[in-house]
């Protein structure tokens, strides 16, 4: 039977297959679950068509059930149920694809619908709704067999897995079902009647599908069709509506629970307005348009985010400017439309428009092209240049009418970059097109390895108008690679190129391998995917053991990781997949140390056959309408497949074994499934491997194969009808990697590139499969640490390795990669030392004649600018005649090369005028020639003077000096040259403002010139001397101006801690081709004895072996190559003197010394000696000497080193006798070297030993009762006596008892050692009171006592502060008027025999007689004057003297006071009695003032 035509265009692999045990299966689960489980294997969708989808349908069902119902209305209601099922499984299928699941996922809704055993399969549409819209109305897609959406491995037990293959079968069978109960409705119908219906049913819902089957025919069949469902009617329409109800209920629940989540969302968004920010979005971008010429246009967008982003056109990447164009464009934004209105296009309105929006979370632009059409017939002449009229109309727009030809320049341009991991970075370059063109832009494209780089999440590209820009936002090593840009004008382009290298981010857990990098899906189809990897160049430190694979359903975050052990091969096959659903990957290395950074996540990848996702891609549409139609085909009896193919093992590695096939040939028009068999080779006892579920694609992975042991494969193919028969064996397989890991690449050769980098070449593998390319590493000389040039294998046998570090010398070696592994390392290579190329020196310049004779001339001329990097080995020099200024042909001059800048050429014929040119040769080759020179006349020269110096040059140029070097003249003259005068002038100053610079001749070849002008311009040339006079001067030297440039550096001289003297300089400013040349004196010391010259990159180091007298001089260096860059340092002999102290010093270096050694006694005793230095370093060593001998820390010595302060300590416990001697602490740090001895000898160490046994028993003592401050007197200000003592530890149990002369002394009140003072108070002190006190502190814990002696004279010194206590307290004198006489009196606190008191009268002691009397009552102090006279008036003073110091009291006895009491004095000697007289009125004792 032939197959409709539908059938033969599209391939279908039927997988609804039902084979015995599923039949079984289904009987059982069938009577078990005829309630509403129904067990769905996708995302459960509860969705619905638009309204005109559900329009349409209710048409094509009213117009197909009108005739039913009026024959059978009993049957209405199950034909209704059927249709809603129908209508809710096209609606889930289509809420799939209009949400982009079309290769990923599709979204089945629940069914509850009893399993029908109709063998027809419906499958459902798989078009988006954007693609329904291109499709015509009545357009049918023929499609045989249904969908299967099944997973096995997703659950654990064997019953749920029979379960879920249940589940497939009934969901399959209820599509079916659909079908059958609709076209049982019609069985009742008369044969015209149903025919008739039957056809206006297939005009308007599509649903018939043989149009070619004869009437009687089509009765029949559905009339049996009638009769089959007949009998399930009921059972059905009670099942569909309880089913129903769940499904109500369930819909319910998931809304609800959708709208809590959204609440939740919404409220967290409100908390943290962090999670509200979100970057540009266009929810409807601009559109294209075309366009005719005076027409207007307009570009709309819209775009979300927050903040609300601020949006920008532009044209041809240049802001549009409304003011600078008014009327032209009108930029609006109303709530959130955007809109760009181009009024009155014109021909230069073609262009590209992009809006770009832009807020704090980041920019996104939307691009949209405009087309500007003009009318046939019409061309605007003006808007080109004169004569360009003439071109035909279909001129198109391009530059071309514009410039014939564009020079396309880079500035800025990026240079070899260096990133990390994670982190980002920017590429750019300027461009510049000459001539400029305003309304055309270039096309800017970027390449990464000779790929172009498309925009993606990763990498954006900016054209700004004159600079174009590569951002990646986040680094990884797959962007690692040759970055080109290329700019293309017209016909024009020129690219510019550059490395970009990506180091590996940090690892997380120390000695983690790397993350690999470049994981793609090999191959995709319903089963597995095979993933594969590039192995990372840094392994941690420690071999790889393997890699784990992750996988993430695209539209999660939950990664699940999909193998348990470690595979090394970098394939894997991740299975375990949902049909349909989409997946991205990752990759993570482990070695001994732990698992590293997983790799960048791989492109998403459907689990989809080829042919399904190509069926998918292709599927047809139409663009007048928007609705397509599902039919199927009444399928044939059904056949049994015949066996598969061209069996083939396509890879095998020691995890797994992937076999692949060709579906047979006799297969039928159902799908087909396949069982996959194995054994052990030599055997035909064959298993069957997937028993659970059978294969749905022509490939397969096996797993859990024995590593080594051998097997055969074959398949077998099952379809509805049964199983077929196997296919042919594959031959043996043996478990194990086919591919062979690399043998390593050989002949590693680095060649010098530049400065900073170095050209690496070897040799690739032999035999060699797979090869994915080769890392390289790179290791200083010396050093055993290796790093790695590139973090992205590079194909080739060459390979550039940047940013290594100049005058380094390194090694190298390479590494083979393919699936199966690393290759060994190669053979390190050659050491090489990082530095330019070698290329072919500049030529020579200033060619000039320093001699001429008969048949001869001598020539000179300068170095090369350029040296090339290598050393100048030699000039060649042509000639050539010149006749009438007609010049010949040039001739060799010389066949070997010379070395100096001079040359003498013979065989020249006189009078004969000539020209010349120079070239310089170095190990590269021959440089290019010099100009060539002036013409000069070979004649005899017979002037008497020098010819002019030559080769005259400047360097150490500064603000205000330089050096001038110069060589003397071939021709010196009749005589020998005896000195040279240079002159000097500004570089724009006129011949005659010539000015010397040295009024006498100098001997030297070069001279300092000193006094320049910042900042003005100089030349400068040479006079040599001899006998006769002053010879031609030499050529200019310069222009060259007086001025200290940036980053100048000095010459330094250094010593090191050898004492090693070296002069050091360094120079910023080199070129590649840069050298150093020293020179002493400005003669070069390339062969010196004496000196070592050491140079490495950009620094230099010239080193004196035994610095004497011999090498006084000025020491400059000169930098080839740049201008005039140099500096110079002088050694006389002051230096030199310096030096060699400064060299000894550090050659016998000494560890300064801050403080001495030294001895201490501690609290307990304990002896402490110690010293320190200025500054210990963590490799000091300090010996500890005790009389010549070396002690060390143990019970006795106690040592300890403080090097942040420098102190040294020592700690003995006690000094006994045999600790006598001399104590040296010896220093080494480094080579300095320090000591410092303490000699404890003699009456030295015993007053030590005695104080530190003192120190001992002082803590002892103050373990108890004690006293913290010794018995001792004070006198108060009563003039008693108070003996006092401070103790210290002590407690209520504590006594204290008081001693004189060992006799207890009682004591009235208790001590309460408040404040810890113990007091005893004596009054009256006196000479009686003398003698020795003691007083005594005892507890449990011990006693302490203090003794006092107040005795000799420690009394006198206390009785001396009683009496001038005491004196202290006199009062004032006074007067006293008696019968007697006058008396003079003073009171005291009290008095004693040792307060000597003395009177005097006028200045003169006073003589004591009878008349006048001293003396002391009780307190009172006095002196009596009897029978006064005149001569007692005056000044009387009373002296009280303690022992040392007198204490004066005077009264003035005169004038009024002594009348008074003279008075005083006559009435009371009136008065006998001495008593009270009437007479007198007086009392015989009253006082006078």
């Amino acid at each position: 039977m032939s197959l409709p035509f539908y059938q033969k265009l599209h391939q279908h692999y039927d997988s609804s297959y039902r084979n015995r045990d599923l039949r079984t299966t289904m009987s059982q689960y069938q009577q078990e679950k005829k309630s509403s489980a129904i067990y769905t294997h996708g995302s459960t969708a509860y969705s619905s068509r638009s309204s005109a989808a559900h329009r349409q349908e209710s048409e094509a069902f009213s117009l197909a059930s009108a005739a039913s119902y009026q024959q059978q209305a009993s049957r209405a209601t199950a034909s209704t149920h059927a249709f809603a099922a129908s209508r809710k499984t096209a609606s889930a299928y289509d809420y799939g694809y209009s949400h982009g699941l079309t290769d990923s996922s599709l979204m089945l809704e629940d069914y509850s619908s009893k399993l029908s055993p109709q063998a027809k399969r419906a499958k459902k549409s798989l078009l988006s709704g954007e693609e329904k819209e291109n499709l015509p109305s009545d357009y049918m897609v023929p499609i045989f067999s249904g969908r299967q959406v099944h997973v096995s491995g997703l659950t654990d037990t064997e019953e749920e897995r029979i379960k879920e293959a249940a589940a497939y079968i009934a969901q399959r069978n209820l599509l079916a079902s659909e079908e059958g109960i609709m076209a049982s409705k019609q069985s009742a119908v008369s044969k015209q009647s149903a025919v008739s219906k039957q056809s206006a049913v297939s005009k308007q819902s599509t649903v018939s599908k043989q149009s070619t089957v004869s009437k009687q025919s089509a009765v029949s069949k559905q009339s049996a069709v009638s009769k089959q469902s007949a009998s399930t009617l009921h059972q059905e329409e009670a099942f569909e509506k309880k089913s129903r109800k769940v499904a109500i209920r369930e819909k319910a629940e998931h809304l609800s629970l959708t709208k809590t989540l959204e609440e939740t969302e919404a409220f967290h968004r409100k908390l943290n307005e962090d999670h509200l920010l979100h970057a540009p979005e266009f929810v409807i971008k601009p559109r294209s348009h075309t366009v005719w010429e005076k027409e207007n246009v307009k570009l709309h967008c819209s775009v979300s985010g927050w903040p609300e982003p601020r949006l920008t056109w532009y044209k041809n990447q240049v802001p549009i400017n409304v003011h600078a164009n008014p009327g032209k464009y009108i930029i609006e934004s109303r709530y959130g439309m955007h809109t760009l209105e181009i009024n009155a296009c014109d021909f230069e309105d073609t262009a590209q428009y992009r809006a770009s929006a832009m807020n704090v979370k980041g920019e996104l632009s939307a691009y949209a092209s405009v087309v500007v059409k003009r009318y046939k017939g019409e061309f605007d002449e003006t808007r080109f240049h004169a004569g360009v009229s003439t071109l035909p109309l279909s001129f198109a727009v391009t530059p071309y009418g514009y410039a014939s030809k564009f020079e396309i320049h880079f500035d800025d341009k990026f240079d070899v970059s260096f990133g990390r991991e994670g982190e980002t970075m920017s590429l750019g370059c300027r461009v510049v097109i000459t001539p400029e063109i305003k309304h055309f832009q270039p096309e800017i494209q970027w390449y990464r390895n000779g790929a172009p780089v498309s925009p993606s999440k990763w990498v954006q590209t900016h054209w700004s108008g004159d600079r174009a820009t590569l951002t990646f936002s986040h680094l990884n090593k797959e962007d690692e690679g040759l970055y080109t840009i290329r700019v293309r004008m017209g016909d024009y382009y020129e690219q510019y190129s550059a490395y970009v290298f990506v180091r590996d981010a940090d690892a997380e857990i120390e000695g983690a391998p790397a993350s690999p990098l470049d994981v793609v899906s090999l191959d995709a189809n319903k089963d597995y995917i095979i993933i594969s990897w590039k192995q990372p160049a840094v392994d941690g430190g420690s071999p790889i053991l393997g890699y784990f694979i992750d996988k993430c359903e695209v539209g999660t975050d939950s990664w699940s990781q999909c193998n348990d052990t470690p595979v090394k091969f970098a394939r894997f096959p991740v299975t375990g997949l949902i049909e349909g659903r989409s997946y991205i990957f990752r990759v993570r290395a482990v070695n001994k140390n732990g698992i590293g950074l997983p790799s960048r996540v791989s492109e998403p990848v459907a689990a989809l056959d080829p042919a399904e996702k190509a069926r998918l891609k292709s599927r047809p549409s139409a663009p007048w309408t928007g609705q397509i139609i599902v039919t199927e085909e009444e399928p044939t009896e059904g056949i049994v497949p015949g066996p598969p193919t061209d069996l083939s093992v396509t890879e095998a590695t020691r995890s797994y074994v992937v076999l692949s096939w060709k579906p047979p040939r006799q297969r039928g028009h159902e799908g087909i499934l396949y069982f996959v068999e194995k054994c052990d080779a030599g055997t035909e006892n064959w298993q069957r491997v997937n028993t659970e579920l059978p294969v749905k694609s022509p490939r397969f992975a096996l797993f859990d194969l024995a590593e080594g042991k051998s097997y055969r494969f074959r398949v077998r193919c099952s379809n509805s009808a049964g199983v077929g028969e196997p296919s042919e064996a594959t031959e043996v397989t043996v478990v194990g990697d086919k591919l062979d890991i690399p043998k390593p690449p050989g002949k590693i050769i680095p060649s010098r590139n530049t400065d900073t980098s170095v050209i690496v070449s070897w040799e690739e593998s032999k035999d060699a499969k797979e090869l994915v390319g080769y890392y390289i590493e790179s290791s200083v000389v010396g050093s055993g640490k290796w790093e790695p040039c590139n973090n992205n294998p590079v194909k080739g046998s060459r390979f550039t390795c940047h940013g290594l570090a100049t005058g380094q010398s390194y090694i190298f070696r390479v590494r083979a990669v393919n699936a199966a592994g690393l290759s060994e390392y190669s053979q390190d290579s050659e050491a090489i030392e990082v530095k330019a190329a070698i290329a072919a020196p500049s030529p020579p310049c200033d060619i000039t004649c320093l001699e001429s004779f008969r048949d001869s001339m001598v020539l000179g001329w300068k170095q090369p600018d350029k040296t090339g990097g290598a050393e100048i080995t030699g000039y060649y020099v042509n000639y050539r005649e010149v006749i009438d200024g007609v010049p010949g042909r040039w001739r060799e001059a010389n066949i070997k090369a010379v070395s100096d800048e001079a040359y003498k050429i013979s065989n020249l014929k006189e009078n004969m005028v000539y020209q010349f040119q120079v070239a310089a040769m170095n190990i590269a080759g021959l440089g290019v020639p010099s100009a060539v020179s002036e013409c000069f006349k070979c004649e005899e020269w017979t002037i008497a003077v020098p010819g002019p110096p030559h080769n005259v040059k400047y360097s150490e140029v500064r603000k205000t000096s330089l050096v001038l070097q110069w060589k003397p003249p071939v021709h010196s003259g009749r005589t020998p040259v005896t000195g040279y005068f240079v002159d000097l002038k500004e570089a724009n100053a006129k011949d005659d403002q010539w000015r010397g610079l040295n009024k006498a001749a100098i001997k030297n070849t070069y001279l300092r010139v000193q006094g320049l002008q910042e900042g003005v311009s100089y030349v400068l040339r040479v006079r040599a001397i001899n006998q006769a006079g002053v010879g031609k001067p030499s050529d200019l030297a310069g222009p060259v101006v007086a001025e200290t440039r940036p980053g100048t550096k000095e010459v330094v001289v250094n010593v090191d801690d050898d004492g090693v003297i070296s002069l050091n300089f360094e120079c910023d400013q080199m070129t590649p081709n840069s050298q150093f040349n020293w020179s002493k004196d400005y003669v070069p010391t390339e062969d010196s004895p004496r000196l070592d010259i050491e140079s490495k990159g950009n620094k230099t180091k010239m080193t004196f072996k035994d610095l004497g007298m011999e090498d006084l001089g000025i020491y400059s260096c000169d930098v080839t190559d740049t201008d005039g860059i140099g500096s110079s340092y002088l050694i006389d002999e002051e230096e030199l003197k310096r030096l060699l102290a400064l060299s000894q010093e550090h050659k016998f270096p000494t560890v300064p010394v801050k403080s001495e050694l030294a001895v201490e006694i501690l609290e307990k005793g304990q002896v402490r000696f110690w010293m320190q230095a200025e500054k210990l370093s963590a490799n000091t060593k300090v010996t500890y000497i005790f009389n010549d001998k070396e002690i060390f820390e143990g019970p006795k010595y106690k040592m300890h080193i403080d090097r942040n302060t420098g102190i040294i300590e020592m700690f003995m416990e006690k000094l006994q006798d045999e600790d006598e001697g001399t104590y040296t602490f010896q220093l080494q740090d480094g080579k300095a070297t320090g000591h410092s001895t303490l000699v404890l000898i003699g009456d030295v160490y015993k007053k030590l030993q005695k104080e530190a046994e003192f120190q001992r028993q002082e803590w002892i003592r103050k373990q108890g009762p004690h006293f913290a401050e010794y018995l001792s007197w004070e006198v108060t200000g009563e003039c008693n006596v108070l003996l006092k003592c401070k103790v210290a530890n002590i407690k209520k149990e504590t006594h204290i008892v008081w001693y004189k002369d060992e006799r207890e002394i009682s004591v009235d009140e208790k001590h309460d050692f408040k404040d810890g003072i113990c007091t005893l108070l004596i009054t009256e002190f006196s000479k009686k009171d003398a003698g020795i006190y003691e007083v005594i502190l005892k507890d449990d814990r011990g006693k302490d006592k203090s003794r006092l002696k107040l005795v000799d004279e420690a009394f006198k010194e206390l009785m001396t502060e009683v009496c001038k206590t005491i004196a202290l307290s006199a009062t004032d004198l006074k007067i006293q008027s008696t019968a007697e006489g006058i008396r003079l009196y003073s009171f005291v606190t009290y008095y004693v025999d040792d307060l000597k008191v003395n009177w005097s009268h006028n200045g003169t002691p006073i003589k004591y007689t009878d008349r006048v009397k001293s003396g002391v009552t009780g307190e009172q102090i006095w002196l009596q004057i009897n029978e006064p006279t005149p001569n007692d008036k005056g000044k009387y003073i009373m002296e009280l003297f303690d022992g040392k110091t007198g204490h004066q009291k005077m009264v003035d006895l005169s004038g009024q006071a002594y009348d008074e009491a003279f008075a005083e004095f006559q009435r009371l000697k009136s008065c006998p009695s001495g008593g009270w007289s009437p007479r007198c009125g007086h009392h015989p004792g009253r006082q006078g003032a």
